[in-house]
Parts: structure tokens; C-alpha cells; sequence
């Protein structure tokens, strides 16, 4: 690696971790701004900002000054990428102090302190714990949220089959699997670069993970059927969704972004899919909404939350999200909640989810709406997805990396009985 690259690197390095803005947004940004680095360099440069990310907790124990030297934190995501020191002191030109820090963290033994054993910080430590999780339990579910996250895509059963899809994929060499749960899901492991590839091109595959896949199955959305993606952002379940009616009945995809919804209207012209209405709101209490009140067959709030069930993509979100952040979450979802059951016919289905792992923002978010909501009523989740697969033994999904191989994800469904 030419010198240039580790002084870029480690300028990268501390912009990330300021962790004013998503990661993976810093590193785009960073990149259009330096179009002289190849492709290798840029994914030298990625892989070693998601590693310092994933291992943030390590290297700051033994480097707790590493907002200050970011050159450092670099050279040690490199140990724990397989770079042996002498390697790195042939591309890098270690000095002697360098050196000496390398080989003290090389032998230095983490397993005495659970922030580092779990790659969490102390802060998300003391939520799970105050949920009841053991040590080995906080463990297990840190180490599985900091693996690298396989990619995921949906097949759009209104352009090709699953099964065709896969078989052709199979035959052009990829390898990949069939998700074991979700009924359009294909998975590869090698992370290949499909942007170019035609079934992206003309809509036969969507990216998307496993678990948000079978949100919107929840959703439960059939032929003819008014439907609603309350928060669609983007339109990865909006467009699921759709797929789910056939193309038929109106599916309306609410979001209080117009970027977000943006980005939806070219994925809904590749996809076929023309039952879709996109719309601006102001807030989840628009006055747009009251033409839908109580005509609904479902609705889906994919609500805004602390995203902390995605972090094997968004390892950063650990550092950016706090108590005080997600106390003010708490009352955002509470009220989308309530705006979005408005929009429910009395028989029809309202499904709340969140991408996870806090109770606060899952379990204690229902209990507080059914105590306020007695004319809704817990739809038992393991009757909706009996058939593929799924074991839960509670009546609600939660699902995680270590069981499910999916992003952390909650959801529970409810009906109106009046």
C-alpha cells in the first residue's frame, strides 16, 4: 500500500469516528471526494473502518486516545484483519512506538472484561442486563451482532420464481442458498457486486434481509386489499408488499421524507409494480391520513427506532445511539402507533416492528398500546408463520443472528375487533 493511503485512512478514520453521521454514509461521501482511489483501495479502506467499528471496544481499551490517533486504531484493525506487524511495517513504516503498541495488543487478553468479550458498550450492556439477559446471554448476542452479515435479496414473484431464479444464479457459478424462512428469500455468501447484474436491473431482485422480508409477510396483505406501509422510507417492504397483492387493490407507502420516497420511485418502476401511491406526510398525525381512517385491511409501521438489531451492517450505531436518544424514540413510536391503528377497519390487521433488540421499544410498546387500545387485540404470530418454519414460543417474533441468521427484528400483529 502506498504511504498516501494509510495518511487517507486515517484521516477516513477519524471523520467515522466523530460518529456524527452514519458510517456507511461518511465512507460514500469520502469516496466521491477522492475518485483517484481504485477499487481495491477503496475496499482496503472500507473493510478497515467496519473492522476498527466492529472492534472499537478493544482498541479503545488499550488505545484510549484513539480519536486523536487515528493512524494507530488503524494499524490495529489491521491485527485483527490477519496483518502481521512485520507486514505492516514494510507498507506502513512502523516507528519504533508503533511497534511496541502492536505487540502490547497483540498479547494483551480481552476475556476479563465483558464490554470487550461482548464488542458492546457499557451503556447497551446495562439495557440488556436491566432486561434480565445474563452475562453469556449479552455475549452470545454481541459476538453474533459483530459478524459480517451475509447478503440478502427477495425475488419478485411477479417477474420470475424462486426456484428459477436460484437455479440460474447456481448455474452462473454464485453461491448461494435459499433463506430458510422467508418464501422469496435467496442468500448469497460472497457478497458479490450485483448492482450490474440483470435480474437488478429489471427488478427480479431486491436486497433485502431476511427478517424484514417476513415483517412485511406479516402484514398478511392479499389481492384487492387496501394496504399501508406507515413509515416505507425507502420501499424495501412497500415493494414486498406489493408483490403480496398481485399488483392489485392500493397499497399506499406514507413516509415523513421526501428523499426516502424518492428512492422509491424508480424501484417501484423496475419492479412492475403499479398499486403503489407514494405520499408525503408532514408527521404521523397529517390530516391526508383521515380519508383512510378505518378503511384499511392492513397496516405496517416499520417504526423509527434505535436500529440496534442491525448491527452486523451498521456496527457505529453503537456509538451514535444512547439512553437519552432512545428515550425520545419511545415517544415517536408510541405516537405513530396510535396514528396508524386510526387507519384500521374494524377486522383488519395492524403490525408494529422494529429492526430491535430493546424491549422498551418492542414488548413494553405493545403492553402500553393494548392498556390504552382495549378495542385491538394480540394476534398469536406463530399461527402467521406456522408454515414456514419459524420456531418461537411466544406469540410475538423476535428474531436474531444467532437462531434465526437474520438481522434482530421484533414485530407482533393485532387485529381491530371494533
Amino acid at each position: 500500500m502506498p504511504f498516501s493511503l494509510w495518511d487517507l485512512a486515517s484521516q477516513l478514520a477519524g471523520e467515522v469516528l466523530s460518529f456524527q453521521r452514519p458510517a456507511d454514509a461518511v465512507l460514500s461521501y469520502f469516496f466521491r471526494h477522492h475518485s483517484q482511489l481504485g477499487r481495491a483501495d477503496r475496499a482496503f479502506m472500507a473493510e478497515s473502518i467496519f473492522t476498527l467499528l466492529r472492534h472499537y471496544e478493544k482498541i479503545q481499551t488499550l488505545h484510549p486516545e484513539i480519536a486523536k490517533n487515528t493512524r494507530m486504531a488503524i494499524l490495529m484493525a489491521q491485527l485483527l484483519r490477519g496483518f502481521s506487524i512485520s507486514s505492516l511495517q514494510k507498507q506502513a513504516s512502523l516507528s519504533e512506538d508503533e511497534i511496541n503498541l502492536l505487540k502490547a495488543f497483540k498479547e494483551t487478553d480481552f476475556s476479563g472484561s465483558l464490554n470487550t468479550l461482548a464488542e458492546l458498550p457499557d451503556w447497551l450492556i446495562d439495557c440488556l442486563h436491566q432486561q434480565g439477559n445474563s452475562d453469556q446471554n449479552i455475549v452470545g448476542l454481541g459476538q453474533a451482532l459483530n459478524q459480517q452479515a451475509p447478503l440478502d435479496v427477495r425475488v419478485n414473484t411477479l417477474k420470475m420464481r424462486r426456484d428459477a431464479v436460484y437455479q440460474q444464479l447456481q448455474e452462473e457459478g454464485f453461491q448461494v442458498a435459499l433463506t430458510p424462512y422467508s418464501p422469496w428469500g435467496i442468500r448469497f455468501f460472497d457478497k458479490p457486486a450485483l448492482n450490474q447484474h440483470s435480474f437488478f436491473k429489471d427488478g427480479v431482485l431486491e436486497v433485502q434481509d431476511e427478517g424484514s422480508q417476513l415483517l412485511a409477510y406479516l402484514s398478511g396483505a392479499k389481492r384487492q386489499q387496501i394496504a399501508v406501509d406507515f413509515c416505507a422510507g425507502a420501499g424495501g417492504k412497500t415493494l414486498a408488499m406489493g408483490a403480496m397483492m398481485q399488483n392489485t387493490g392500493r397499497l399506499y407507502a406514507f413516509d415523513v421524507s421526501e428523499k426516502r420516497l424518492q428512492k422509491l420511485k424508480p424501484r417501484m418502476a423496475k419492479s412492475g409494480l403499479s398499486n403503489i401511491t407514494p405520499q408525503l406526510i408532514a408527521n404521523e398525525n397529517d390530516g391526508k391520513l383521515q380519508k383512510l381512517y378505518g378503511k384499511c385491511d392492513t397496516v405496517l409501521i416499520d417504526a423509527p427506532c434505535s436500529g440496534l438489531g442491525t448491527l452486523r451492517r451498521n456496527p457505529d450505531l453503537k456509538y451514535r445511539q444512547s439512553v437519552e436518544h432512545i428515550q425520545r424514540i419511545l415517544t415517536q413510536q408510541a405516537s405513530i402507533f396510535q396514528a396508524a391503528s386510526h387507519l384500521v377497519r374494524i377486522g383488519g390487521r395492524l403490525v408494529y416492528a422494529t429492526c430491535s433488540i430493546l424491549n422498551d421499544e418492542n414488548e413494553k410498546q405493545v403492553e402500553a398500546f393494548l392498556q390504552n387500545h382495549p378495542h385491538f387485540e394480540l394476534l398469536d404470530v406463530r399461527n402467521l408463520i406456522q408454515s414456514l418454519g419459524i420456531e418461537i414460543n411466544q406469540p410475538m417474533l423476535k428474531l436474531n443472528p444467532i437462531t434465526h441468521q437474520t438481522d434482530g427484528f421484533f414485530a407482533v400483529a393485532l387485529i381491530r375487533k371494533q
